[in-house]
């Protein structure tokens, strides 16, 4: 009996050793995969890192190529990638200019109306009020009528709630600056057709259409008297809005969900300009810079199938790389990646990782702004976005890393972009007699709210430039141009700036 029980016990030792040693075979193998597929990941990640490379001599080299494409679109329309966009806007604000005006800023689903009173010399804005309302769905697809009605009412009311104080004088017509952020083609000061919708409007009879005519119509129809003195786009504006608490600001740069920047040009330096030379000698030009691209942009597998899958392939390729609107698709798409080829979340792909746009550049922010120890806000992002629950510390870093790698790209080449603008203007080293002092107006969500993002352009801005001459190059935060900037250039082209000189 003791021998058998003996046999029993050997066999279920031996059974148990076996079982043991299966158990740590399997854990060693799941270790060895894991390490493996570890290792694939941080391949990933280290060649992202190789192919978003943006050091100072690629920068420079993007500059240049900037620069180059500058001078191509002023000489010519359709002579390069960047429009160069002649405003006709030729008397920024001076911070002289006095009375009420007011703006309309139409920058996508929502509009604002502006009133803004202006006191003169020394004293600036006096008094600004604005009212904001949505476009209803249904008119982004009617007719331009409809559409133009409905601002024509809003802006009607806003008058028709105004104190006496602001009524404008007998026989003088309120004037008004008008935002409009889609693409136009200017044809005057206050004239402008409309290129196409983007945004997701799309009103076919107003394509083709002077926009200031089919709003001063709406004006007419709803009893407001109200002239358009200026039609601008945000840029401008924000250069305007710099412009007239600084005289030094020359140029203006949007990093929000798109970007675009706007400078000072002399008028002579406009080979495609026909008409008189403007009186102050300068001409603000609209770039249209997001446009811009060069075969010295560090682009990726990732940047070209983004492109590929857009709704415009092809175009915006600087946009594409800088601004608010892709930044975290970028992210997505490298984590995919990962997800797919290396399980970096598991076996299993996260289905919401497969969602294109699902991660947006403000959670991107949230994430690379994280400092707990335990990196909870990388956590929490994961986990209610991505569905992702099970992140381990380790792989929460790597997602931190990523996050730096797609921010101080876009940001050093913005800097480049930067850089590009102020060598075509002659301000990217010092002159005889003295350093003169430039000032880059910078508005939108993502410069203003993504800090790493903001510090790492500051930063490559000074790189580029040297200690010297970034002495003098200032960058300072224009907020609201869109708005009161469309204002201050209604005061500057008023019809009644001879009478009150």
């Amino acid at each position: 009996m003791k021998e058998g029980t003996g046999k029993v016990a050997v066999a279920a030792a031996v059974i148990g050793a076996a079982a043991a040693v299966g158990v740590a075979a399997y854990i060693v193998r799941q270790r060895m995969k894991s390490s493996g597929e570890w290792a694939k990941a941080m391949a990933i990640v280290k060649e992202f890192e190789e192919k978003c490379g943006a050091p100072e001599v690629k920068l420079k080299q993007v500059a240049d190529a900037l620069t180059v494409e500058m001078h191509a679109g002023l000489a010519s329309e359709g002579g390069s990638k960047l429009k160069m966009l002649i405003s006709y806007v030729d008397n920024l604000p001076t911070g002289d200019e006095e009375g009420v005006f007011y703006a309309l800023d139409l920058g996508g689903t929502n509009f604002r109306v502006l009133r803004v009173q202006l006191g003169g010399k020394e004293v600036g804005v006096v008094h600004q009020e604005f009212s904001e309302a949505s476009i209803p769905p249904a008119l982004m697809s009617h007719s331009s009528d409809a559409l133009f009605d409905y601002i024509a009412e809003k802006l009607a009311n806003f008058v028709a709630e105004e104190e006496q104080r602001f009524q404008q004088p007998p026989g003088r017509q309120r004037e008004l600056g008008f935002t409009f952020s889609f693409p136009v083609m200017q044809t005057s000061i206050n004239s402008g057709t409309l290129i196409r919708w983007t945004k997701g409007f799309s009103i076919d009879d107003a394509v083709g259409q002077d926009v200031v005519a089919e709003l001063t119509k709406a004006l007419q129809r709803k009893g407001v008297d109200m002239r358009v003195a200026a039609l601008v786009n945000d840029t401008i504006g924000t250069l305007a809005g710099g412009r007239y608490t600084n005289k030094d600001v020359s140029v203006a740069v949007i990093l929000g969900t798109g970007t675009n920047a706007a400078y000072v040009e002399r008028a002579q330096a406009i080979p495609k300009w026909h008409g008189p030379l403007p009186r102050s000698g300068e001409m603000v030009i609209n770039m249209e810079w997001g446009n811009f691209r060069s075969s010295h942009l560090p682009l990726t597998e990732f940047d070209h199938a983004l492109d590929v899958e857009s709704l415009n392939p092809g175009e915006q390729i600087f946009e594409k790389i800088t601004s608010g609107m892709y930044l975290g698709e970028i992210l997505r798409r490298v984590l995919l990646k990962m997800a797919e080829e290396a399980a970096f979340f598991g076996d299993e792909v996260p289905p919401k990782l497969k969602i294109p746009f699902i991660l947006r550049t403000p959670e991107m922010s949230a994430m690379h702004h994280d400092m707990s120890s335990d990196l909870r806000v990388v956590n929490n992002k994961l986990k209610d976005i991505l569905e992702i629950s099970n992140s381990t510390l380790k792989t929460r870093r790597v997602v931190i890393d990523l996050c730096n790698i797609v921010a101080t790209r876009g940001a050093r080449l913005a800097a480049a972009g930067v850089l590009g603008v102020l060598k075509k203007m002659g301000r990217d080293t010092l002159r005889e007699g003295g350093p003169q002092r430039t000032v880059i107006a910078m508005d939108g969500g993502l410069y203003e709210h993504y800090t790493e993002y903001r510090k790492c352009l500051e930063n490559t801005l000074r790189e580029l430039l040297g200690e010297e001459t970034a002495s003098s190059i200032v960058v300072e935060h224009s907020n609201d141009g869109s708005g009161i900037g469309a204002a201050l250039l209604a005061a500057s082209h008023s019809l009644y700036l001879e009478e009150n000189s």
